[in-house]
């Protein structure tokens, strides 16, 4: 398992699937959007080599070079996405999932219609440009995590219950069932109709929050691409404090308007320290002071029923490697775990059919990376929870799964 390289290259390129026009192209490079384009041969090769083998009944999904990994996708014979990646250690998983975020991204942005019955692609072309700013945030290095996991990526905070509690209030005052209170992506809490949200929108639309340039109030259409990928909602978020929003998912009513500074100051200014407590959850994502085992470095929990997840690199700051190598390393470890230790968890979009699960499932696993670098990895699973940390060197080996242990029974009381 390696750690990817700062340069590493990632192109994106959009399709339509008939005549394999270029819809648009994207590529990220040391996980900064980037310029740099494929040449248009490049492109009719990739697509070429994809449309040969379906003419033969060949469903050509992935291939690997010396030093890249190309995952081709065709969405509703209508849209064909590929991703080629230079990352070292990335797999077809990270890859595969990324398409199908990808293309979620576009329906939320466009609606399945416009997607699967292409009248005019130039237009499409300028509509699809909305989705950018989500979709490069794929490519890029994320401080989040939801994209892999296919589970929410979430926040503890300090005074959970009196929150949420306000938050039903709130929705129920506005007439909407669908409230979200988001700091920096991450869900800080929801209403049970919130929660309710398929996948891939109910990753997609914190994500998409977080992707937006700050503004105090927006009025977004929206598709649902699982729950209503045809026929738009109004996403409305409000700017409680800077990096801390509230975000509404609603049909005609209620008016933007409608939620004036009066409204929100009745619910919202009681819970005014509450609220700023929340600004520093982002990427720390547990309590202020919560005990965590001074060897470790970061952690992905995810509770498996529920899909939600808490990522954080927060832990030992002062200590290597840098927060970005941490995630690389614990997304590369998911991966790793998810392929091949555990069984998969795929999201509704994906094909379940061909999964052959094992007939025992491993409990727990670790890795310890190689010379120079002495950082351990360990995965444990209880119940509809798994855990994973990455640990200092000075961990002893023998007491992974002992630390692992402990610090998901202490986690599991949070999600």
């Amino acid at each position: 398992m390696g750690d990817e390289g700062p340069g590493s290259p990632v192109h994106l390129l959009c399709l339509a699937a008939s005549s394999g026009v270029p819809l648009f192209c994207r590529s990220s490079s040391g996980g900064a959007p980037s310029r740099q384009q494929l040449p248009f041969s490049v492109i009719g090769s990739l697509n070429g080599v994809h449309m040969f083998g379906q003419n033969l009944d060949v469903q050509l999904n992935s291939a690997r070079t010396e030093d890249t990994t190309v995952v081709w996708k065709n969405f509703h014979d209508s849209i064909t996405l590929i991703v080629l990646s230079s990352e070292e250690g990335t797999s077809e998983l990270r890859l595969e999932r990324m398409l199908h975020m990808v293309f979620g991204a576009m329906v939320l942005i466009v609606g399945l219609e416009e997607l699967t019955n292409i009248r005019n692609v130039e237009r499409l072309k300028k509509e699809l440009r909305a989705s950018y700013c989500l979709i490069d945030s794929f490519l890029g290095n994320s401080e989040l995590i939801g994209d892999l996991t296919q589970c929410v990526d979430c926040v503890i905070p300090p005074e959970g219950s009196a929150m949420q509690e306000t938050l039903s209030g709130f929705a129920e005052a506005t007439g909407t069932a669908f409230v979200s209170l988001l700091v920096s992506g991450r869900v800080v809490a929801a209403t049970e109709g919130w929660w309710r949200l398929g996948m891939p929108e109910a990753v997609l639309l914190p994500w998409l929050v977080g992707s937006l340039p700050p503004q105090a109030a927006r009025d977004y259409p929206v598709y649902l691409p699982h729950g209503s990928p045809t026929v738009p909602h109004r996403l409305l978020t409000l700017t409680l404090l800077r990096g801390l929003e509230l975000c509404l998912l609603c049909g005609p009513r209620p008016p933007l308007g409608q939620l004036d500074p009066q409204l929100m100051e009745r619910w919202w200014q009681p819970l005014l320290e509450p609220l700023r407590a929340c600004l520093p959850l982002g990427p720390r994502a547990l309590p202020e002071g919560f005990p965590l085992h001074s060897d470790i470095l970061g952690l992905l929990l995810l509770h498996l029923e529920l899909r939600r997840c808490l990522f954080t690199v927060e832990p030992s700051k002062d200590k290597e490697p840098s927060p970005e190598q941490r995630r690389r390393l614990l997304r590369n470890f998911y991966t790793l775990v998810a392929t091949t230790h555990f069984p998969p968890e795929p999201g509704p979009a994906e094909k379940q059919e061909d999964t052959v699960y094992p007939a025992q499932m491993p409990r727990a696993c670790y890795l310890v990376l190689g010379p120079g670098m002495g950082w351990q990895l360990v995965a444990v699973q209880l119940g509809l929870r798994l855990l994973l940390l990455l640990l200092s060197p000075h961990t002893p080996t023998h007491g992974l799964r002992s630390l692992a242990t402990r610090t998901l029974q202490a986690l599991t009381p949070l999600l």
